[in-house]
């Protein structure tokens, strides 16, 4: 097998007959027919899965991979990979934001410079002042917490050689967040810049948002849990300091101290802290909990097609 085409399946029904007959048209001119195109359901709540059931009816390129429920959209794409057996993979949704057709600029510039991985870049961030906003503080914060510097504005659509899929799937987290994945399996990777398409509301709300930074910075940094040593320093220092200046404010100005605000403000932020501190510690024990459990991030109800 040449090509595998990788896509999941969300709320996607209005755009799976012109993705199948574009991606298709896309793979013929570059590989023939020796090609596949595996769609992965996610739990999707429309018709979806029964659209490209029917398409399997049809068209022997189409595998269909349906997920016993909605597991998430990375650990969806680690499960389309999977089952994906092509020499060149081509990762990309399906709701026709991003072109079917990249898949022959990209893999004319992995020809070019024999490169592992060409992946697209948008020029612009799309959606509005909120969206740009919050997804350029994401990739600040998540680069100054864990010191990897991610790509930005970087899309699903990537083509990828069969070795680097190989080292993608050797990754077994429980907790899934493939722009880190993506970087840390390594190889040689090529930006290409794109323009993104809109053609949906995004489902990526500021609560995910912040679910996911969350998710990412404890699942690829330990400098949380090295703050926490630090503060409590910063603090005890602080609090020696204080202390010092109490005693001799007592011996030498002899003066009754009128503290209530001073103290009622120390003990909300001490407990603040304290608070904050378990919190952490707590996030890092969960997934300690999750992982030493071993389930598998997705389970397969059926697979449709030849």
């Amino acid at each position: 097998m040449k090509l595998s085409i990788v896509s999941t399946l969300y709320q996607s029904a209005p755009y799976i007959a012109e993705f199948h007959a574009r991606a298709s048209a896309a793979a013929r001119s570059l590989v023939g027919e020796d090609f596949e195109i595996v769609f992965v359901n996610d739990g999707s709540p429309d018709n979806s899965l029964n659209l490209v059931v029917q398409l399997t009816e049809t068209d022997r390129h189409i595998i269909v991979v349906d997920l016993s429920r909605n597991f998430g959209h990375h650990k969806a794409m680690m499960t389309g990979l999977a089952h994906a057996k092509g020499d060149i993979i081509l990762l990309i949704d399906s709701d026709l934001e991003e072109e079917p057709e990249w898949l022959i600029p990209f893999a004319e510039q992995m020809q070019r410079e024999s490169c592992d991985v060409v992946y697209g870049v948008q020029m612009q961030r799309k959606g509005g002042w909120f969206e740009r906003w919050s997804g350029q503080w994401f990739y600040l914060l998540f680069k100054a917490l864990t010191g990897l510097a991610l790509p930005e504005n970087i899309v699903t659509a990537r083509l990828m050689t069969r070795r680097y899929v190989d080292a993608l799937l050797r990754h077994q987290e429980r907790e899934v967040f493939m722009a880190g994945l993506w970087h840390i399996t390594g190889f040689d990777q090529r930006p290409q810049v794109l323009q993104k398409h809109s053609t949906s509301q995004t489902t990526y709300t500021f609560r995910r948002k912040m679910s996911l930074l969350v998710n990412s910075v404890t699942s690829f940094s330990n400098v949380p849990l090295v703050s926490i040593f630090y503060t409590g320093i910063l603090i005890s220092l602080f609090s020696l300091l204080y202390i010092a200046y109490l005693a001799i404010h007592w011996m030498f100005l002899a003066k009754p101290l009128s503290g209530w605000t001073s103290v009622m403000a120390s003990i909300w932020l001490l407990g603040g802290l304290v608070i904050s501190f378990i919190g952490m510690v707590g996030i890092y024990l969960s997934k300690i909990f999750s992982e030493t459990k071993q389930r598998p991030y997705t389970i397969v109800r059926h697979i449709y097609g030849i």
